[in-house]
């Protein structure tokens, strides 16, 4: 497997609005729209993240021209991933990706696939009492069995909405970097992320250089706008599918 290309993320507490706000600017636009997670419905029951405790996110993107259904393997290894799935790939409508993941929370490999649908598609497999599980595909349940194999999709649940408001591409000094904002169950999330890909030149030494360079770069760059970063170790996802998990018990 080749050099992989590093996601860095830092997560903002605090005024997630005032944040969005002094990072943004007034140029940059927002795509809007609702995120849905799986969970298996008997570990919901008993205040069990069971998918995401085995390292496995079912993730559904809805709203703002596509559809998305991602299945992703998130802490994960090389050996684990075998077959077809050892490298990336893409074949409309399926993007497989490898990278690194880098946040408050560590530094792991995560592999996803990916599958876009026509807008309104998965808005059906959300609904309660619908099975989630009915929208993944062949491909995608293959790559579950292939490299999680202790992990089966009977009996999901969903998990959300989550109110999500996402910007691209926004310049903060020398970066150009995504911002998203969360919102569900009382909770306020806002994420900014920038991507470092591999360079021909570079070893795996390089990279890594190069990776944390810019992380610094795009620390100093939200904290020189007046906005705080968080220092709490578990990612927005854990967080807002625990306080998901207890809305739905109650």
């Amino acid at each position: 497997m080749d050099l992989l290309p590093v996601e860095i993320k830092v997560n903002i507490e605090g005024d997630v609005a005032g944040a969005l706000s002094a990072l943004r600017g007034s140029q940059s636009a927002l795509m809007t729209r609702h995120i849905w997670f799986a969970e298996d419905r008997e570990g919901v029951a008993r205040g069990k993240l069971l998918l995401l405790e085995g390292g496995v996110i079912v993730r559904f993107r809805i709203g703002a021209g596509r559809d998305d259904l991602v299945v992703k393997l998130r802490p994960c290894t090389r050996e684990q991933l075998v077959g077809r799935f050892d490298a990336p790939f893409e074949v409309k409508p399926l993007t497989y990706k490898i990278e690194e993941d880098w946040s408050t929370n560590g530094r792991v490999m995560a592999a996803s696939l990916a599958h876009d649908h026509p807008h309104g598609v998965l808005a059906a497999a959300v609904e309660p009492g619908a099975d989630p599980s009915a929208p993944i595909d062949a491909v995608q349940d293959q790559f579950v069995h292939a490299c999680a194999r202790d992990v089966e999709f009977d009996g999901l649940v969903a998990l959300g909405p989550i109110l999500s408001a996402k910007a691209e591409d926004v310049p903060l000094d020398d970066l150009e970097v995504d911002l998203e904002a969360w919102s569900a169950a009382g909770l306020h999330f806002l994420e900014a992320s920038v991507r470092v890909k591999p360079k021909d030149d570079d070893d795996a030494e390089k990279l890594r250089e190069r990776a944390e360079r810019k992380l610094r770069k795009l620390e100093e760059a939200v904290l020189a706008r007046g906005v705080t970063l968080s220092e709490v170790p578990d990612s927005k996802t854990h967080r807002v599918l625990t306080a998901l998990a207890a809305a739905a018990q109650g």
